[in-house]
């Protein structure tokens, strides 16, 4: 049965049209929702944009949603044409209008490491996945910046490296939501594995960093596992439930990540009350978290024994496997990272403060354009998760 066609539509728009975002868009339109949805897809590619906006827009023929989709050109820099497309500013975004704003698109792929391997994937994989904070979180806070400007009333979603992007991004005191990505992947992989108890019941503290099985940190000390309770009491041997799904290609985590953002998404573009997932970086905290979305505002929903600053600490020290640290306005790298990045950017390597984003993503972009050059030494240290970001 299609969803009601007599009200007024919600607004989505997806930044992006890399794996994240067709997946995303895929699933949203197999949803049925109180209210009509209308989906715009925004990429610098027009062609990838109108492709996942045609493929979205056949599933949802098929499943009879009423989803709608249509794609625009999306230009990165501020525009006063119309006719140039929407632009990351905040005029742009008052012509929109989006309900939900989800951005899935950062100048830099995961995949990258396996497409062209350099002496700039090498330096990711030894320093952490956090070393590309700067080019994860520039286009997003550019983003969040002109929502404030153009249409304040509207949800950001981030799904660029969530964990670390929400923490800069509120010391920014720029305005978002949640993330999308691996702690609400892990979580539905869970749910899978204990027999659908579904969200309510579920609860999982989790952070991008354990998309893989627990670790060496920083430090070469073993990082905790995922930490998950249902119905309130512990679940025993995450490890064990979780084991299979790990194993899967990371493509296809990364199109659960997709699936299990778009009912998120739809949950927030009905507007119907309460939204309850586990999510990364609610609250602009690091890491992820078992949360309640309503009214656009987020609260945690931690077990009685857990404290919020126990769930901060604890995913705090879960992303220094990650290779990098946000709290009190500064970026600051643990030892493996800052030993990593000494060697081409002592400066940067020493932290720098959240303020400085524009000029340390410029530096970083120099950076990764040299490295770009020269091939990956011959034996490479340990490669660290670079999962599940933005194509």
């Amino acid at each position: 049965m299609s969803a009601p066609l007599g009200n007024a539509p919600r607004h989505v728009v997806v930044v992006g049209s890399g794996q994240l975002a067709r997946s995303l868009c895929d699933s949203l339109a197999s949803i049925q929702t109180p209210q009509r949805v209308r989906v715009t897809v925004l990429a610098r590619d027009l062609t990838a944009a109108v492709g996942a906006a045609r493929g979205a827009q056949v599933r949802a023929t098929v499943a009879g949603t009423g989803v709608s989709f249509t794609a625009q050109p999306f230009t990165a820099e501020p525009s006063t044409d119309p006719g140039d497309g929407y632009a990351a500013d905040a005029v742009s975004m008052a012509r929109l209008r989006p309900d939900v704003l989800v951005c899935a698109a950062s100048t830099q792929s995961p995949y990258e490491r396996v497409h062209a391997p350099s002496a700039w994937t090498e330096l990711v994989a030894t320093a952490g996945f956090g070393v590309t904070l700067a080019l994860q979180a520039e286009l997003v806070s550019r983003l969040a910046a002109a929502l404030a400007g153009g249409a304040p009333d509207a949800l950001l979603v981030n799904g660029c490296f969530p964990d670390a992007v929400n923490p800069l991004l509120a010391a920014l005191n720029l305005p978002v939501l949640c993330g999308i990505g691996n702690v609400a992947t892990l979580a539905a992989c869970l749910d899978a594995a204990l027999g659908r108890p579904g969200p309510r019941r579920l609860a999982v503290l989790g952070h991008h960093a354990h998309l893989a099985a627990p670790g060496p940190d920083s430090t070469g000390e073993d990082t905790a596992e995922v930490r998950a309770w249902l119905d309130g009491l512990p679940v025993p041997d995450v490890t064990g439930l979780l084991a299979g799904y790990r194993a899967l290609p990371r493509p296809e985590l990364n199109a659960l990540a997709g699936h299990a953002a778009a009912a998120l998404v739809a949950g927030l573009a009905a507007d119907a009350g309460e939204v309850v997932a586990s999510l990364p970086g609610p609250l602009g905290l690091p890491g992820g978290y078992p949360v309640r979305l309503s009214g656009g505002r987020a609260e945690l929903r931690l077990p009685p024994e857990v404290s919020a600053a126990q769930a901060v600490a604890w995913n705090t020290a879960a992303g220094h496997r990650d290779g990098v640290e946000v709290s009190d306005g500064h970026v600051r790298y643990p030892e493996r990272a800052r030993a990593a990045l000494s060697a081409y950017q002592p400066e940067l390597a020493e932290g720098w403060r959240v303020t400085e984003l524009p000029e340390v993503f410029a530096r970083f972009i120099a950076l990764r354009d040299h490295l770009r050059t020269a091939p990956p030494a011959p034996a490479q240290a340990p490669r660290v998760l670079e999962e599940s970001r933005c194509p």
